[in-house]
């Protein structure tokens, strides 16, 4: 017999509770969905609801449900809403599905965080040997960890990219370029090691923060001791190699949420404030299944989960038809250009926050979304 837990989330996930989540579903539907490895729950929801992200407030229906987050590869859905058949389970040899594909935010997860400010972190000041880099299980000298223990595990960062706000007056068909990108002091330089791609004016709006990336961890084997003036720490963490200049922070146990309820917004936001900051992987657009970092953080009331719909910002063109073909943009007033539509580009789910910036992976989308697009709530019409 199946578990009262078991036959509430089914019935909560994937049949219809009321009036209105029936209208929400698609109705070609089959009578049972077998999860699949790979799927999420977006996914799933996805086959059948109109509004994927409206799954949460099915399971809100249903408040015995206490973990939503406990279907596996191999159960049987029952989508036979009527007799609220629940599911047939499949064996439990994997791990359950999940709000959004973990295997692709992972790193981000794990590896990024901003801050308002580094310059006051311990620093790497040498390495053994006089090295130009270090790799696992070599040495690296710390200066700025007073006082440490041998056994105390720090996070070793660098600081790759300086945000600020987009000035929505100048994005952002203007120049591209990689912009922002810091060295080991944390100045502004070229560098090779690009994360992300920026497509950013020269007019900047407000400071956002820094983005630190890990680059591998280590445990203290020595403080400060004798004559020596740094500590002793040892890389214990296949990574990134260490070079002078990378900073430490304490390593958490677990810097970030693995489940989540998407949702919409909490507040709308003027028109300008909310935009994506840049793409990952240094691509110039975005599509399913990639990081993009936005212009809005917890202060703003953004937490994980939160949806948006992202939108090319309408262009202003010169109405030739009323002033002729041969007049540029910037020789005509205002009343001869028309301001266009802005364009529905897909759909994005936050996945960790800091106070001015998030970082969201792209859900679905009907064209590519861009440095500079426009964030509005997920079931906005224009």
């Amino acid at each position: 017999m199946l578990k009262p837990i078991r036959t509430v989330l089914t019935a909560a996930l994937l049949t219809i509770a009321t009036v209105g989540v029936a209208a929400e579903m698609n109705g070609d539907h089959p009578d049972t969905y077998t999860v699949r490895r790979g799927d999420t729950l977006w996914d799933i929801a996805g086959k059948f609801l109109k509004r994927p992200w409206l799954w949460p407030e099915i399971w809100q229906a249903n408040p015995q449900i206490k973990n939503p987050h406990l279907i596996y590869p191999g159960d049987v859905i029952s989508l036979a809403y009527l007799d609220r058949v629940a599911v047939t389970p499949g064996p439990r040899e994997e791990a359950p599905a999940t709000g959004v594909p973990l295997s692709q935010v992972e790193p981000f997860l794990k590896n990024l965080r901003v801050v308002d400010e580094f310059e006051d972190l311990p620093y790497v000041v040498g390495l053994e040997e006089d090295r130009l880099r270090a790799s696992l299980d070599q040495v690296a000298y710390v200066r700025g960890l007073s006082g440490a223990e041998a056994g105390q595990r720090y996070a070793i960062v660098r600081p790759t990219q300086r945000y600020t706000g987009i000035n929505p007056k100048r994005c952002c068909d203007v120049t591209v370029q990689k912009a922002d990108d810091l060295d080991f002091r944390g100045d502004m330089t070229k560098g090779t090691e690009q994360l992300w791609n920026h497509q950013m004016p020269a007019t900047r709006g407000e400071f956002l923060g820094y983005e630190l990336m890990q680059i591998t961890t280590a445990t203290v084997s020595r403080g400060e001791v004798g004559q020596a003036e740094a500590s002793t720490l040892v890389v214990d963490q296949s990574g990134r190699e260490v070079r002078v200049g990378d900073r430490l922070i304490p390593v958490e146990a677990q810097p970030y949420d693995l489940q989540f309820f998407p949702h919409a917004p909490k507040q709308e936001f003027a028109y300008g404030k909310a935009k994506v900051l840049a793409v990952a992987d240094m691509l110039r657009t975005g599509g399913p299944r990639d990081v993009v970092a936005l212009s809005v953080g917890s202060r703003d009331g953004v937490d994980n989960g939160t949806v948006f719909s992202s939108w090319r910002v309408g262009t202003d063109k010169v109405d030739r038809v009323a002033v002729g073909d041969d007049r540029s943009y910037d020789t005509v007033g205002h009343g001869n250009t028309v301001r266009l539509p802005d364009e529905y580009a897909g759909h994005m789910v936050v996945f960790r926050t800091f106070d001015k910036v998030s970082y969201a992976l792209v859900m679905d989308s009907v064209r590519p979304t861009r440095v500079g697009y426009e964030l509005k709530h997920p079931d906005a019409p224009y």
